[in-house]
């Protein structure tokens, strides 16, 4: 009965201190949890803060829409992680395999996503620096469109065919663009051939005034017509009509119809194919 008496007591004191052990760092930390939820909250006030005035100085600056809803995002996530992480700090707990592991998992995503994240990176300068605008005609890539939608990771036009080209925008941010609309009004850059007997003055007048006569072909600056290239049997003129972005296709298809049909007219033929044969 002693003995149970005894192991009674000894559990009885055990219990007790830790209990006391308990309360102790209950006290100690109380004050740490407290600070950490009150640091919580201001930070996460700031973080909306200046995400709100990061918000206000990209729309300042045009940044695209689509842009500014990622950049404050982003800049929000940074922000929160560095809050958690400094949180952990006031809580005591070592912070230095938070950072490792938090630089571990962005070396393996960015090794996994390496293309994704070359397309990312292209699409962000891309907004940034504006080469195009949603509506702009562009060659890019092989590919000669309008732009409809420009994103993050790709850009889509449509080409004049009525197809949907999907580029990402690594390789589009990378390469060379053309941009037809940068200057306004746009040049329709045509070619034709006549026959090398035909009066140069005369097919010019006659195409200028085809072309004077075609709608959509603007009067300021007046369309050009210049010989290109002098050889293979014919003569190759340059046919160079100004229109606006809206008509371009509608004048490049349009006028060499036009054109054709008053060289017709006016008695100015193409080049007739022939073939020299030599006998030895």
């Amino acid at each position: 009965m002693y003995t149970y008496i005894l192991q009674a007591g000894d559990l009885l004191h055990k219990g007790t201190g830790i209990m006391s052990r308990f309360i102790d760092s209950a006290v100690a930390y109380t004050p740490k949890v407290i600070g950490a939820i009150v640091f919580y909250i201001i930070g996460s006030w700031i973080i909306g803060r200046l995400g709100v005035l990061l918000r206000k100085a990209l729309a300042s600056r045009k940044f695209d829409p689509s842009l500014q809803s990622f950049l404050v995002s982003l800049f929000k996530i940074l922000c929160l992680v560095l809050l958690i992480i400094t949180i952990f700090g006031i809580l005591g707990v070592d912070t230095s395999s938070f950072a490792a592991l938090i630089v571990g998992a962005g070396i393996a995503i960015g090794s996994a996503l390496n293309g994704t994240l070359g397309n990312f990176a292209g699409g962000v300068m891309m907004l940034i620096f504006k080469p195009f605008r949603i509506g702009d005609i562009v060659e890019a890539q092989g590919v000669t469109g309008t732009v409809t939608e420009q994103g993050v990771f790709s850009t889509t036009l449509l080409t004049p065919d009525h197809k949907t080209v999907i580029l990402p925008n690594g390789p589009l941010s990378t390469g060379v663009i053309t941009n037809y609309n940068t200057h306004g009004n746009l040049r329709v850059d045509l070619s034709m051939a006549i026959d090398p007997g035909v009066s140069v003055e005369k097919a010019r007048s006659v195409a200028i005034a085809a072309m004077q006569q075609y709608p959509k072909v603007l009067a300021d600056p007046g369309p050009e017509v210049s010989v290109l290239k002098v050889g293979d049997g014919m003569t190759t003129l340059a046919i160079r009509p100004y229109t606006t972005q809206a008509d371009y296709w509608d004048v490049y298809f349009g006028v060499q119809e036009a054109v054709k049909a008053a060289f017709d007219t006016n008695g100015i033929p193409g080049p007739i194919p022939h073939r020299v044969i030599i006998q030895k």
